[in-house]
């Protein structure tokens, strides 16, 4: 009978408990007032449910005092993902702080011993007679009066003090009455949200634009608005708002779809400003868009005039009638200084002033520019063509048949190839440049056309010609140099007293064909000599191959070629004499690789990447190499590097991007894995040896043939598993001692890690390895390389009987030519 007494009074004393929890329970509320504080460990809640506000600490910071931020975030999403924080800038070192409204109807957060920690500034003066707070829906926070009727009249938000997020109904950009200038600014990352300086706003002018600042430059330019988007920008999913009165300017967005949870933020950490949607199903954010999207969205790369397309290499080429200021820094890929006019105007002169049309570009930096609302593209013009200063003039807006004017004084900058066509800018240059009177036409055309024919005719007689002689030199005598391949022609007996008669002690090493011997000319002039061997019959082809190409191919980091010799059946080539001999001589002698220090390791791989991209773009014809490696490096007597050994490079048509041959030739070690096994060669598969070859200069160890004893991979595993391990930097030569840049140095490995990737498509070409080498923007994460080697030891055998232990990236060369 006890027992079920004290049965009866549990149950009802937990049941009474339960019932006096339930309002507490059931009291999620999503006001205020002055009488009722927000304490540390309560929060506020949205009506519907979608967001939360109250005290927080960052997930993973490591402050040894724990700070506590106020701040709102999602609700219902289980990694807490904040939007907006009230003391960003001072944090609370205890959990007894609360959120109040203070005697002044001001808002606040004091700390256990009342000290004031932030307060929100207000540009209202008007007092509330019964001021709340309430977090709405949108997630704005808002102090209002309960009293007043219109409850969306707002004595303070916090969309008028935004962090790092730009949530749907937000505003950037300015309340003119007050000053008030709605702009995000980074957290200075995911553990501190303090601001940082990665900054997104409006700018005010003559137009309006959208800009992004890295610290106090300017890093991204949205373009101005054409009535529709901002010029630079993409054809929006969402619907997007620019407001402009003598009161306000803004920007905002709202989505049609109310079911779509998205928000942009600032991403400080790779100076982004990305875009998430939330992946209802399992409540995960998915990256939808970022800016910049590409190299082309850095403000101003390509200098005045100058227009960035993301998709070529280099990237920045020079507009239509316009030419490099500087045609060394251009090929040097130093754009800055931009181009200028092939031709310059005469302002006022018919003859030679007048405008080309460029069509889907983004339109310049509009510093310095004028507008009028009511203007017609001609009025626009005309008003142009009276001002010598102008240089360039576009609709302001592009709706219907286009009205208003824009104008630009001064030199263009930051142009590229927009993303969504639509807008015409119109460029002051020499008239002729704007295209030619139709009387011109009429009449060039044809006679063009004529002039086609006729060359097209002559062209095909003097190629029929040349085959016929081509046919009979090679049955009756042997090429000469100046006559069958454009080069200098040396007598060979020179050769022969140059080289002591090819003595053995003037032997420098075994080239890609035969030997190559050191030797001084009669003059003084020291050259390197590479003899075609003749007891076979293999070289020949590699010989006329590389006469061919050197002929050609004229660059500072490539070796110079004299001249050859073709009598008497003996073929030799002559080249500038590289005192320095190769890369491999000084990389893998350890009595030598001290001699090459930082700097001049960093400046070979710079020229090795110059000499290539000049190969595979800025040559005549585009080069495939075929066989990068060390021993092909030249050093000249500054340590300077020139690359060399072009007897099985491959020319490619302008067109062509790709190759497949049966016969694979090359270097195993550096070979990339598309071409070791299915004998497919293209840019990528040169990036793929540089890409070897810069990490056995950082590393001073062969890819080849070099196993470490603790793990047993080849150079590129070896270099991978480090990088997973976060301790890249043992990969480092120890001959270099500390006279490296660690920065440098991990951003080469980085590159390097980028050019061996298993796949074509996801290394870099050679002008955005140049570009990567020599900025500090952030680059891709590189996956597993291919050609991943692990040599283990087999159980019971001697130490030098290894099994091949490879990983799944490893592939089996069969047809492979010796080198």
């Amino acid at each position: 009978m006890c027992n079920k007494a004290m049965t009866s009074f549990t149950f009802l004393f937990l049941f009474s408990y339960l019932l006096n929890l339930l309002p507490i329970i059931s009291s999620a509320t999503d006001t205020i007032n002055v009488s009722q504080p927000l304490l540390d460990g309560s929060t506020l809640v949205s009506k519907d449910g979608t967001f939360e506000m109250g005290f927080f600490s960052p997930k993973n910071s490591t402050q040894t005092t724990t700070n506590r931020y106020l701040g709102i975030w999602y609700r219902s999403i289980p990694v807490r993902t904040v939007v907006w924080v009230a003391n960003r800038e001072n944090p609370v070192k205890d959990s007894s702080s609360k959120f109040s409204i203070n005697t002044d109807g001001k808002l606040v957060i004091l700390s256990s011993n009342n000290t004031l920690v932030w307060s929100a500034n207000s540009t209202e003066e008007t007092k509330a007679q019964s001021p709340i707070v309430q977090l709405l829906d949108s997630g704005n926070l808002v102090l209002r009066d309960e009293k007043d009727s219109n409850p969306q009249i707002y004595l303070w938000q916090s969309f008028d003090y935004p962090c790092d997020t730009f949530l749907p109904g937000m505003k950037i950009g300015w309340n003119l009455k007050t000053g008030l200038n709605r702009r995000l600014t980074a957290w200075k990352n995911w553990d501190d949200p303090s601001p940082g300086d990665f900054i997104w706003g409006m700018v005010l002018g003559n137009t309006t634009e959208l800009v992004m600042w890295k610290g106090t430059s300017e890093y991204y330019r949205s373009g101005p608005w054409n009535g529709v988007r901002f010029n630079g920008k993409t054809t929006p999913l969402f619907n997007l708002e620019l407001y402009s009165s003598v009161d306000e300017v803004y920007y905002t967005y709202n989505i049609g779809n109310k079911s779509l949870i998205t928000r942009v933020v600032l991403n400080q950490s790779v100076y982004s400003r990305q875009r998430y949607n939330l992946n209802v199903e399992n409540q995960t954010w998915k990256l939808y868009s970022s800016v910049p999207r590409d190299i082309c969205d850095t403000y101003n790369l390509c200098g005045p005039y100058g227009n960035c397309l993301a998709n070529e290499s280099p990237p920045c080429q020079c507009l239509t009638g316009f030419k490099p200021k500087s045609v060394q820094n251009y090929e040097a890929l130093d754009w800055i200084q931009g181009c200028v006019l092939s031709e310059a105007w005469s302002c006022g002169v018919k003859s030679k002033d007048g405008f080309k049309k460029f069509s889907g570009l983004k339109m310049p930096d509009t510093t310095s520019s004028w507008v009028d609302q009511n203007l017609t593209l001609e009025d626009c013009k005309e008003k142009c063509l009276l001002n010598c200063s102008c240089t360039a003039y576009a609709n302001l807006d592009v709706r219907g048949d286009g009205k208003g004017c824009i104008i630009w004084h001064g030199a263009l900058l930051d142009l590229r190839v927009a993303s969504v066509p639509g807008q015409d800018l119109f460029i002051r240059m020499v008239a002729s440049e704007n295209g030619w009177d139709k009387k011109i036409v009429a009449v060039v055309i044809p006679v063009t056309l004529l002039a086609f024919v006729i060359v097209f005719i002559f062209s095909y007689v003097y190629w029929r010609k040349r085959k016929l002689r081509e046919k009979t030199s090679e049955e009756n005598k042997d090429e000469g140099c100046e006559e069958d391949f454009e080069l200098s022609s040396f007598d060979f007996s020179t050769i022969v007293r140059a080289t002591n008669n090819f003595s053995s002690d003037k032997r420098l090493g075994q080239g890609g064909f035969g030997p190559v011997y050191w030797g001084t000319l009669e003059d003084g002039q020291e050259i390197a000599a590479k003899k075609l061997c003749n007891s076979t019959g293999q070289g020949v082809k590699e010989f006329k191959n590389e006469v061919i190409l050197c002929a050609k191919l004229q660059h500072r980091n490539l070796v110079k070629v004299l001249g050859c010799s073709t009598q008497g059946g003996e073929k030799v080539l002559v080249y500038e004499y590289m005192p320095n001999k190769s890369l491999d001589s000084f990389l893998f002698d350890s009595s030598k690789s001290g001699l090459l220090d930082w700097s001049k390791r960093f400046n070979i791989i710079f020229g090795i990447a110059r000499g290539l991209l000049y190969l595979h773009q800025d040559s005549r014809l585009r080069i495939i190499h075929r066989d990068m490696k060390a021993s092909n490096i030249l050093l000249d007597s500054e340590l300077n590097p020139k690359i060399s050994d072009f007897g099985v490079a491959r020319m490619f048509s302008a067109d062509q991007t790709e190759e497949n041959t049966k016969m694979v030739v090359g270097t195993y070690g550096y070979m990339a894995p598309e071409y070791a096994i299915d004998g497919l060669f293209s840019v990528k598969s040169d990036v793929y040896s540089f890409g070897v070859l810069l990490l056995e200069i950082i590393s001073g160890k062969k890819n080849r043939g070099i196993f470490f004893p603790d793990h047993g991979l080849n150079l590129l595993g070896h270099a991978w598993r480090l990088w997973k391990e976060s301790s890249p930097m043992k990969l480092v030569d120890a001959a270099l001692g500390d006279t490296f840049t660690v920065s440098e140095v991990l951003r080469c490995i980085h590159v390097g890690l980028l050019c061996v990737q298993l796949y074509p498509e996801d290394r870099p070409n050679m002008a955005s390895v140049i570009f990567m080498l020599s900025s500090e923007n952030t680059l891709p994460t590189p996956k597993e390389p291919g050609f991943l080697i692990d040599r283990t030891k087999i159980a019971g055998e001697c130490s030098t009987s290894n099994e091949m232990k490879t990983s799944t990236n490893e592939l089996t060369v069969t047809l492979l030519e010796a080198r």
